[in-house]
């Protein structure tokens, strides 16, 4: 059985791990001027502007939306189609 004291003790072990957290806490960073002008909110980053589609790489896109194509079978197929459109006016 525990004793009065070795229960304290073992009150007071657990009381130091329920607060360390509290005295963790990083201080407040030092006080900053603030910005003549409010900044604009932040929002998601912006991508890159898309290049428009030729009309070929549509084309052998829907091409490869009837033949069910996927992954490196669709990039394979995407890649010749293109090729072709190119070298077709040359000829």
């Amino acid at each position: 059985m525990m004793t009065l004291s070795s229960r304290a003790a073992a009150a007071a072990i657990v009381s130091l791990f329920l607060i360390s957290p509290a005295f963790a806490q990083t201080t407040a960073p030092a006080a900053t001027p603030a910005p003549a002008a409010t900044p604009a909110p932040k929002m998601a980053p912006e991508k890159k502007a898309e290049k428009p589609r030729s009309a070929a790489s549509l084309q052998c896109s829907k091409d490869a939306d009837a033949k069910s194509l996927h992954g490196k079978d669709r990039k394979k197929f995407m890649s010749d189609c293109k090729k072709a459109a190119k070298e077709a006016p040359k000829t």
